[in-house]
């Protein structure tokens, strides 16, 4: 007979399947059996919209629309400096150009997209696609400009794209603050004690991955969409941080902030415990 089943969606990126992974493949025992979802960051966030997952990825873009069904975790986040969306184009484009050109963009609903709109208030040529989708459209003619996220941001100027603006750099600029671009969130409906459970298990998990990466490392590369090291690596390197262990004061208040400039101000609420 089966025991109790928890679901769980995340992104198929390294920063997610580098601390989920020790759950997914066994390695640390829980009183259930964690049950994996793999998508986009887009599909997650409708997801998240439609609340049918009790633990998830979602961009921290659509904290006004998920609050209070769902609660910010203090693992798990993909928040800090220097890891923000690059804008970047086919050719050489002057920010005051921006709002003239074509932009893809990798989700209505992302962090990436309320940057870009931020940044760029009066950019209305902006369509939405897959974010593994924009640098070939970029390439193939289809827009001027895009704006890239996860691994894409590593490796566009060996595609011969320019880049036109960190809108994490932006973001660090106008607030002082490190960028939150998405975190585990859990429905308000998880039992306690669960949550609790997987606190732990994913605060262990961390050391685990890191102990032990180069057993992980298959299991990052079954869903990375670039599966050079190099590649992984940097982006561990730039996602997984002491942010992901625990928000933190200072990660707190960036979430407010970014809350904030949407239109929303929870107080302490807003976090899960």
């Amino acid at each position: 007979m089966s025991g109790p089943r928890l679901h769980l969606a995340i992104s198929p990126c390294p920063n997610d399947t580098f601390l989920f992974g020790p759950l997914a493949l066994g390695w640390i025992a829980l009183p259930f059996e964690p049950v994996f979802r793999f998508e986009d960051i887009e599909n997650l966030n409708r997801l998240a919209l439609a609340g049918t997952v009790p633990v998830i990825k979602v961009s921290f873009a659509l904290l006004a629309e998920v609050f209070p069904r769902y609660r910010v975790f203090p693992v798990g986040a993909a928040l800090g400096r220097g890891c923000g969306p690059i804008l970047v184009a086919r050719g050489p484009l002057a920010r005051e150009e921006v709002p003239g050109v074509r932009v893809l963009l990798p989700g209505e609903h992302t962090t990436a997209h309320l940057l870009f709109r931020l940044a760029f208030p009066e950019a209305r040529k902006k369509e939405f696609c897959l974010y593994s989708q924009i640098i070939p459209r970029l390439l193939s003619g289809e827009a001027e400009a895009g704006v890239l996220i996860h691994e894409e941001r590593f490796s566009f100027r060996e595609k011969g794209l320019y880049p036109v603006l960190d809108l994490g750099e932006w973001w660090e600029k106008e607030t002082g603050l490190p960028l939150p671009l998405g975190g585990i969130f859990v429905r308000e409906d998880l039992p306690r004690e669960w949550g609790q459970v997987l606190l732990a298990a994913l605060r262990k998990a961390f050391f685990q991955a890191r102990a032990r990466f180069e057993d992980l490392l298959p299991f990052i590369r079954r869903y990375a969409q670039d599966l050079s090291r190099e590649v992984i690596e940097t982006h561990l390197r730039t996602y997984v941080n002491e942010y992901t262990l625990d928000l933190g004061e200072e990660g707190r208040r960036a979430i407010h902030e970014l809350a904030r400039r949407t239109g929303v101000s929870p107080g302490p609420e807003l976090f899960w415990g």
